[in-house]
């Protein structure tokens, strides 16, 4: 019951926070407000959305070829649309419920092609380790370029980070790293079982380092990194291209194009594919940049959803073909 109970609530909390987000945008809206949305939609240029989804698709054909990367060191190649499949029904799954398109993505794999489940979700870390990054490397950058711009909007972060971490908070999260780490010094140092519970965590936690430090033992480490470094330009060349589709927004500076992009990756982390809390990041770092706020949040809606329907087209897609296309090579 209470491992249903959690479950229910990582699910709930996300859908809650990006619907009072949706609700939080549109509240304080006044019928003009609603007015100049509708008629920014209606003059957005759609054939520059639809190009920039192209280059999104890349970036999900390269990850879908990453991977193999990272499983070649374990021993394993799996076949490419079989990762592509699996790829597209993890970001589905996201969609649902934040971050369980990694397990799903492992399951859909483990099934098809018969890898063992901890060491596809070991790798598959290790991919979000060098994607968060590169997310850093964007950071970092936007920071040092964009400071005088952004200070402001960085102020006002830094101040709710301070008013949130309270000592018994700080406290609390040391306790729980110290019992992190006695409990793994227990299982993996003091005792000696090889059963039960204390087998299969061991065997969990195996897998999950031998998938994380497969990144380290690749023979094509060149390969591994220019992919990650073409995912991650697919996708700002995605977002870049989404501002032609504006009047206003097609002479938003680079800085601010980073800016923003930086800020909407952020957003994914904390509601279901970023629902709310894209279009609101979105027209906050709009707003610095002299658009306005209606037309900042009808470009990110705009934006959002095209990556969105995109996702639930492919993802649907995949559910439908990846057993057929098993089917046909007889893993199934």
């Amino acid at each position: 019951m209470k491992k249903k109970s959690i479950d229910a609530i990582k699910i709930i909390l996300p859908l809650l926070l990006g619907a009072y987000l949706v609700y939080f945008f549109f509240s304080g809206m006044s019928n003009s407000d609603i007015a100049e949305i509708k008629t920014s939609f209606g003059k957005a240029n759609y054939w520059w959305i639809l190009f920039s989804l192209f280059f999104a698709l890349l970036s999900h054909l390269s990850r879908a070829w990453r991977w193999n990367y990272t499983l070649e060191p374990l021993g394993y190649k799996t076949k490419f649309w079989n990762n592509f499949f699996a790829v597209m029904i993890a970001y589905l799954v996201n969609l649902a419920v934040p971050r369980l398109g990694e397990v799903s993505r492992c399951v859909v794999t483990s099934r098809y092609e018969k890898v063992p489940f901890n060491k596809l979700l070991g790798t598959v870390i290790a991919e979000r380790v060098a994607d968060f990054l590169i997310l850093i490397a964007f950071t970092v950058l936007v920071v040092f370029i964009q400071f005088e711009v952004i200070q402001g909007l960085v102020g006002q972060i830094y101040d709710a980070l301070l008013q949130k971490l309270s000592l018994g908070l700080v406290l609390a999260l040391f306790g729980v790293l110290i019992v992190g780490v006695l409990v793994f010094a227990y299982l993996f140092l003091w005792t000696k079982t090889e059963r039960g519970i204390v087998k299969k965590t061991k065997d969990i936690i195996i897998g999950l380092y031998e998938g994380v430090i497969s990144i380290f033992k690749m023979k094509k480490k060149g390969a591994f990194i220019g992919h990650t470094i073409f995912i991650w330009a697919m996708y700002l060349l995605m977002f870049y291209l989404c501002f032609f589709s504006l009047p206003e927004t097609q002479n938003v500076p680079f800085g601010g194009i980073l800016t923003a992009f930086v800020l909407g990756g952020f957003t994914v982390l904390l509601t279901n594919g970023g629902i709310g809390a894209y279009p609101l990041a979105i027209q906050a770092v709009l707003l610095l940049y002299d658009i306005d706020k209606n037309t900042g949040g009808a470009f990110g809606w705009i934006v959002w959803s095209a990556q969105t329907v995109m996702l639930l087209f492919f993802g649907l897609i995949s559910f439908i073909l990846i057993p057929l296309y098993n089917k046909r090579y007889g893993n199934i």
